[in-house]
């Protein structure tokens, strides 16, 4: 498997990238993918090796007795009436009078297809390095994570986005008022949701104490005087339409004295942060960009 995986063209990447954007159809990413039976590999082993494998990339079982996890649903008057996530506490925050220990929370934002199991995962990481997180799925309305994420995308595709932002803000809320919080409220997400945190960003201003967008689009250039929050930008390098609008992005944060540190990940393509997707994952890269999130929401989420 690891030959195959070096056989695998990056131009068959990129299919895979554009298919599970919603960019090109399920079919145009299979006719695609046999322009490259040169390699020796057929369209079909290329689209298995391609396609997310949940139970590989699980770092963390949902039952690990470390972690205390559940489904709730948090209300959202001004968006979609409500959004239901995926809410971890470590066990060790849990203390002998049942009174629980206040921790620093993080909102985790899916990609474009709902709320998938990586995604519940990252959340669960988040918990073993003494966080409360919360991953929302944006699906909820329309009867949550399918189980695929195909269909995920073309459901998400129907959601009225700025109803959907809605919903991300009440969730960041929802965490900054637990009585469980500390108040300090962190935003992190992929694609997608590496625009929302960006967005957070800007639409909660002080209430934000850190952001560390993957591969996400940047804040909107009129916004950015609003974030107080600190922004840790993640990229990778080879991720040519995003890695190249960062240094528009960089100088519109120096402009207004925003708090900011940017990565271009060598040798690292969009996506890859997501282990549940191999031929994506920088297994270098990405532990130093999980290890750096970790450090700064420590930084600006754990100080006065």
């Amino acid at each position: 498997m690891d030959q195959d995986r070096k056989r695998i063209p990056a131009e068959a990447v990129d299919l895979y990238t554009q298919f599970i954007h919603g960019e090109i159809s399920r079919r145009s990413f299979m006719d695609g993918l046999k322009r490259f039976a040169a390699t020796g590999l057929t369209a079909g082993v290329l689209a298995d090796a391609l396609m997310p494998n949940y139970a590989l990339g699980q770092q963390i079982r949902k039952d690990d007795e470390r972690i205390k996890a559940s489904y709730v649903t948090v209300p959202s008057p001004d968006g979609n009436g409500s959004i239901r996530g995926y809410f971890v506490r470590p066990n060790s925050a849990d203390t002998r009078d049942a009174t629980p220990a206040k921790l620093p929370a993080v909102i985790v934002v899916h990609e474009n297809r709902g709320l998938n199991p990586h995604t519940e995962d990252v959340a669960r990481r988040f918990a073993l390095e003494n966080f409360m997180a919360f991953a929302p799925d944006a699906l909820s309305t329309v009867g949550g994570y399918p189980g695929d994420d195909y269909k995920g995308g073309q459901m998400f595709a129907k959601i009225d986005k700025p109803k959907l932002m809605q919903d991300w803000l009440a969730a960041a809320h929802w965490l900054k008022a637990r009585p469980d919080c500390t108040g300090k409220v962190c935003a992190t997400g992929f694609c997608y949701g590496g625009g929302v945190a960006n967005s957070l960003a800007a639409m909660m201003g002080p209430d934000l104490a850190a952001a560390a967008p993957f591969y996400g689009a940047p804040t909107p250039p009129a916004q950015v005087p609003n974030i107080k929050a600190a922004i840790l930008i993640n990229h990778g390098a080879l991720d040519k339409n995003l890695a190249g609008g960062f240094p528009a992005q960089e100088a519109e944060l120096k402009k207004n004295n925003v708090r900011y540190e940017g990565h271009l990940w060598p040798d690292s393509v969009h996506g890859f942060f997501n282990d549940a997707t191999p031929e994506r994952y920088n297994k270098v890269t990405a532990p130093q960009a999980w290890a750096r999130t970790i450090e700064w929401f420590n930084q600006y989420a754990r100080t006065a």
